[in-house]
């Protein structure tokens, strides 16, 4: 494998490049790597790197400045059977195939050609690739320069090259991870009457999400469509054993008219009587869409802005008080499944975009 990539390749053949580097959440070093020496041998471009992440930035002396992230970790992959087809990359036509091609490889290499391409922009710019974007808020790498080095992250606006579709979506949901458990008493199975089954006890909990009827909440002119789920379940000892013990992790999508707290209030007022426990959260962040520098980046691309339904680090830019969209190429519903796939279109459609914005 090679220590670098050609950032002035045709940025969908960039993007197969990318994704033929495997960079599952914890095990982005090597790609890390080329990002980094890649982006050395820019020589507009000051690089530094927090661990696995890497930051370029020019320094022009421009009146503005626009910060464009993006993380390089994707999802694992499809079991060993089905993974075939995702690592390495694969051409169906202009279809680019692969294990991060829509989340957000093409994103990562619109953003390499743009620190290619413009070594004298009109406005200064930040280019982040961070690592541990698809796990716990905690291991964040943007967390880690925010938290190190955060004078490097000061911007007017923020694009986050996630998956739209080609369309700026504004602001995003909030996301909560709660633990539901509940207790009993072990017994054989065949005297089940001496014990207390805990797995049973979740039965009214499944049934009150099962019908839970999720909102839409307009924010700032944008309709926010939240979900409440259960997304894992555990408990049980043996195959003869009355399990003693069970639990149901929850996901809510929050619209960002609510804090965390607040979030986590609706919740447990719907799951009264059960113990709950925070396992995980991070707050939405709100539209945003009267900021001027917002405005002059719809206006360059075009469409009507939409809302972003899924938690992306929009809302971490937000706590830092930096305004910030997400604008990147390929279709959101498209990420995490087995077929991920970008059009080369899209991907050259979106560098397009950027450059005549920045230029």
């Amino acid at each position: 494998m090679s220590k670098f990539l050609d950032l002035s390749k045709d940025v969908a053949e960039l993007t197969a490049d990318l994704i033929d580097i495997p960079s599952v959440s914890g095990y982005e070093k090597t790609i890390a790597d080329v990002v980094e020496e890649s982006l050395k041998r820019q020589p507009h471009l000051n690089v530094t790197r927090f661990g696995d992440t890497v930051v370029a930035r020019t320094e022009l002396g421009r009146a503005e400045r626009v910060l464009l992230a993006g993380h390089l970790d994707t999802v694992p992959l499809p079991s060993a059977a089905e993974a075939r087809g995702s690592v390495p990359s694969r051409w169906l036509g202009e279809t680019l195939y692969g294990r991060g091609a829509t989340d957000m490889k093409g994103g990562v290499a619109v953003q390499l050609a743009l620190a290619h391409h413009l070594a004298r922009p009109e406005k200064d710019l930040t280019f982040v690739f961070y690592d541990h974007e698809e796990v716990e808020a905690a291991k964040s790498g943007l967390l880690r320069v925010a938290t190190q080095a955060r004078a490097l992250l000061n911007a007017d606006l923020a694009v986050l090259l996630e998956p739209t579709n080609g369309l700026v979506e504004a602001g995003c949901n909030g996301t909560l991870r709660l633990r539901a458990a509940t207790e009993g008493t072990a017994a054989h199975s065949a005297r089940a009457w001496m014990g207390d089954n805990a797995v049973h006890k979740l039965a009214d909990l499944l049934s009150t999400l099962r019908d839970y009827q999720p909102a839409s909440v307009y924010v700032d002119g944008l309709e926010y469509r939240e979900g409440l789920n259960a997304v894992g379940i555990g408990g049980g000892i043996a195959g003869n054993v009355i399990p003693d013990a069970a639990y149901v992790d929850i996901n809510y999508r929050f619209a960002p008219d609510k804090s965390v707290d607040q979030a986590e209030e609706h919740v447990r007022h719907l799951l009264n009587g059960y113990q709950l426990v925070r396992t995980d959260a991070a707050g939405g962040a709100r539209p945003g869409l009267g900021n001027t520098a917002v405005q002059s980046l719809v206006s360059a691309v075009g469409g009507t802005p939409q809302p972003k339904y899924g938690w992306t680090d929009v809302a971490r830019f937000a706590e830092l008080g930096i305004p910030a969209v997400n604008f990147g190429p390929g279709d959101a519903l498209l990420a995490h499944t087995d077929d991920e796939h970008v059009l080369a279109s899209d991907v050259r459609k979106c560098l397009g975009a950027l450059l005549d914005w920045l230029t």
